[in-house]
């Protein structure tokens, strides 16, 4: 007869080795191989954290569960992710993103252009309550704008990237901005208020930042304004642009303010587009449905306008939505196994004063990040390890949904084999797999969304801006479990 083993948890180093080894070969493929495909290393790293947890004794079809239940988690959000593929190619099509460049080009001083970039996805963002919305659509125009002021990639990126998840963290619409709370047992509006601490000081200093660098960049040359006639003189001969184009983004914006459903609102979005391109553009519907599956392309002898708009469709999410997967499936295996719990609790078993464990709580968040390619885990796991010691030392799990969020929602798309950087990489055409691996500056550049962890941490130790806890959040226990948030949007 088979005898079952109780499966027991690994010691700390044992714990640690499934990361480790991973980390070793993605340095592998990323430095040696100069390959950036993180899919491959990450795959490995599943199989290692599965052999660890057999010879722990875990059964298979436990570890299987635990790869399941994670990446059911993030079931929707690849639903957004295809969605917003076919929003990218239509809209292209359909005017939508050519007309917004034009406006851009237009209208915004190049002084100002990275400053109005942030502001501009801050905006959308907390509207749509999806930073991936936003970024694959107004962002990319903008990336476009940028192109035509001839500021760099990394630059423009960054402060898209600030702007975009800067407006996920703080939107009530967002799906991380309502997981954090839901983990915490927390009010999702106080949740929103107590972030506004770190969050305006972060963005504050970005802004300034980024104001700075407009007036370096373009006091360095002048700007080439023959360049950017041309950029628009190629999109007036290429599509019919007026302020009906602005409809389909204007409609979904009016949706998401209504707090209709993530999924029903983008796809509205999508098929707006596809009617305005129809109807403005004379599109056939045979080349709709190909540019939302396969992505728009055309030639107008223009490069700067070929390199920006032949991109989007399911098709060029594919990428994203594999790594995905397979990052979440390692962050999966590494929750059964029990090898982040271990880590987090050598973790929080050397956070003896409230500014160390706040400041734990952030940096495992972001080490959940960079392990589990996966913000919805970087959120859920912290939440509910660090949520006893919080109420233990009489402090409010505010304190705790805001670290999360800081670690988990702003870092994600800092790491390039997160969800959130890959989407960033994808649908702002960083080319990094393509061997443009200097657009990866953006990570540094994206100044709000490290800025405010840092805060985050400074008020930890200080004592500012740290609620202490309530006698009505004392008898109220936190939820052993997190529940799906009601999500009006995802990401």
């Amino acid at each position: 007869m088979m005898t079952t083993r109780t499966p027991q948890k690994p010691g700390f180093w044992l714990a640690c080795l499934p990361i480790a080894l991973t980390f070793a070969v993605l340095g592998v493929q990323l430095f040696y191989f100069n390959n950036f495909t993180p899919h491959i290393p990450l795959a490995i790293g599943v199989a290692v954290a599965a052999l660890i947890g057999w010879l722990r004794g875990y059964r298979w079809h436990d570890m299987e569960d635990g790869i399941m239940h994670v990446v059911r988690l993030g079931l929707q959000s690849v639903g957004i992710l295809i969605i917003v593929g076919m929003i990218i190619g239509i809209w292209i099509a359909s005017g939508t993103v050519p007309y917004l460049i034009k406006l851009g080009l237009s209208l915004i001083s190049p002084e100002l252009f990275l400053a109005a970039s942030v502001l501009i996805c801050a905006v959308v963002s907390v509207s749509l309550g999806t930073s991936w919305g936003t970024t694959g659509t107004v962002g990319l125009a903008l990336m476009g704008i940028g192109n035509g002021f001839d500021i760099p990639m990394y630059w423009t990126a960054g402060a898209v990237v600030s702007g975009a998840f800067f407006g996920d963290k703080m939107s009530p619409l967002s799906d991380t901005t309502n997981l954090a709370p839901a983990v915490t047992g927390v009010d999702l509006f106080a949740h929103i208020r107590n972030m506004l601490p770190t969050t305006i000081p972060a963005m504050l200093i970005a802004l300034v930042v980024y104001l700075v660098a407009g007036f370096s960049l373009i006091g360095e040359q002048a700007v080439d304004f023959a360049r950017i006639e041309s950029i628009i003189g190629g999109l007036d001969r290429h599509f019919s642009l007026s302020w009906p184009l602005l409809l389909p983004l204007a409609v979904t914006v009016v949706l998401a303010l209504k707090k209709m459903p993530a999924l029903p609102t983008l796809f509205a979005g999508a098929m707006l587009g596809l009617a305005t391109a129809m109807l403005m553009q004379g599109v056939h519907l045979q080349q709709a449905f190909e540019f939302m599956f396969s992505g728009y392309r055309i030639e107008t002898g223009v490069r700067e306008i070929d390199a920006l708009l032949n991109r989007g469709g399911i098709q060029s999410m594919t990428w994203v939505i594999t790594l995905m997967l397979v990052a979440l499936a390692f962050g999966g295996v590494l929750e059964r196994t029990g090898c982040l719990a271990v880590i987090v609790e050598k973790i929080l078993s050397r956070s003896n004063s409230f500014g160390a464990m706040q400041s734990s709580a952030i940096a495992t968040s972001a080490m959940t990040n960079v392990i589990g390619g996966d913000p919805y885990l970087s959120i859920a796991l912290p939440g509910r390890m660090f949520a006893p010691a919080y109420k233990a030392k009489g402090y409010s799990a505010l304190n705790l949904s805001r670290a999360t969020e800081e670690g988990g929602t702003l870092i994600s798309p800092l790491v390039p084999w997160n969800a959130g950087g890959a989407v960033v990489i994808t649908a702002l055409g960083l080319g990094i797999a393509e061997g443009n691996t200097i657009n990866l500056l953006y990570i540094p550049l994206a100044f709000a969304c490290w800025l405010s962890p840092l805060i985050g941490m400074a008020y930890g130790y200080l004592g500012w801006f740290s609620p202490r806890l309530s006698t009505e959040e004392a008898a109220r226990a936190p939820t052993d479990e997190p529940s799906r948030p009601e999500r009006a949007f995802a990401r």
